[in-house]
């Protein structure tokens, strides 16, 4: 599986396979894992989904960092995957990680889907 490189490809691939809302439902199952208080309704717009989750990832690099921590872990975030990525900006690095969080979800989803 070769996985999307961007934001656009990633939710274009998951609405062109017809699973785009298996990988909301993917996301809040981890999110209510790692105890998070976010839950992202069915129908929700791409570009929300990316919004929220990317204030959300802000929110608890600055204020919950052990949250963050949990998330990543519960999510299977490659640990290399993290610290290769450039933390000078915060804002920015939120949104590095918003995406390969969506990319590791859209992992376990077309998987699932693949093989099921």
């Amino acid at each position: 599986m070769k996985l999307p490189s961007n934001f656009d490809d990633l939710i274009q691939e998951a609405e062109g396979l017809e699973l785009y809302h298996k990988l909301v439902a993917q996301l809040n199952k981890d999110l209510l894992y790692a105890n998070i208080d976010l839950e992202f309704k069915d129908d929700i717009l791409p570009t929300s989904l990316n919004m929220l989750l990317h204030e959300t990832i802000l929110h608890l690099i600055n204020s919950k960092f052990s949250d963050y921590l949990n998330l990543l872990y519960i999510v299977d975030v490659p640990e290399a995957t993290i610290k290769s990525l450039d933390g000078s900006d915060v804002y920015v690095l939120s949104q590095q990680v918003a995406f390969i969080i969506l990319q590791r979800e859209w992992q376990k989803v077309w998987y699932k889907a693949q093989y099921s």
